[in-house]
């Protein structure tokens, strides 16, 4: 697996912690694997009554390791992302972040899928998919703007506008805003809340508050699209740019 993802089972809850300081938790195809690992065994064991989702770091994560995409790209190992997407997307208990700091890309697209979010002050949540001349992934061109509203959502697409965790509690992304060393607390006190309850009664209610069908249909035309970005021209002058610490230049498109 990867010393990259920490997993613990805590009683009744498990945490997928991140765990990948020096790149300030990007995440790398064997990263994806072991939390998606994770979350099927969590989906299989009936102890399992809630997950928690954080980092033990400063930041939650700076986004997909652009090494695996552009590898990708030229023709190497598939992203690893998907199946860690479908996994959250589907999975039928509770599923609580904890953000300490840096939300990049799909460190912000993945929340959309979770139940409860609870957020740093200063937190900083961007999906800045057209400065990489990708598009947006995990449903979230449909769930950000039904959440946010077109134009905000639009703007943290195209423009990668951020938003702090005290925006983004109050836009009804997060729960709860407050101080970084707080919010792996206010998780852990959810969930412990969460396992408490009667299990099918919870499962239930998230069943009915998803649209599971509509998402999954929404992923896999964002997919193709994504697939179709990801081996363009645009797309590898971003990640060269990015390795070579220039600014992208699509003059030439």
């Amino acid at each position: 697996m990867t010393d990259h993802v920490r997993v613990s089972d805590n009683g009744a809850v498990m945490e997928i912690i991140w765990s990948r300081a020096e790149k300030r938790n990007a995440l790398s195809n064997p990263m994806y694997r072991a939390a998606t690992a994770a979350l099927n065994r969590a989906c299989a064991d009936g102890t399992i009554r809630a997950v928690i989702v954080g980092s033990d770091s400063g930041n939650f994560t700076s986004g997909n390791d652009l090494a695996d995409f552009a590898a990708a790209a030229s023709g190497g190992e598939p992203p690893a992302a998907w199946a860690f997407i479908e996994a959250i997307a589907q999975f039928p208990k509770p599923l609580i972040a904890a953000v300490p700091g840096l939300a990049v890309g799909v460190g912000t697209t993945m929340l959309l899928h979770c139940d409860l979010v609870f957020v740093a002050h200063d937190a900083r949540l961007t999906t800045p998919f057209v400065n990489l001349a990708l598009a947006p992934e995990a449903a979230s061109s449909l769930l950000l703007p039904a959440c946010i509203g077109h134009q905000r959502a639009f703007a943290m697409f195209a423009l990668g506008e951020a938003l702090s965790g005290d925006q983004a509690a109050a836009m009804g992304l997060a729960n709860a805003a407050m101080p970084a060393a707080a919010v792996l607390g206010a998780a852990r006190e959810a969930a412990g809340r969460l396992a408490k309850l009667a299990p099918g009664a919870v499962a239930s209610t998230k069943r009915l508050m998803r649209q599971r069908e509509t998402i999954l249909t929404h992923m896999q035309t964002e997919g193709a699209v994504f697939a179709e970005r990801l081996a363009s021209a645009e797309a590898m002058e971003a990640f060269t740019a990015f390795q070579m610490k220039r600014p992208a230049d699509f003059s030439q498109f």
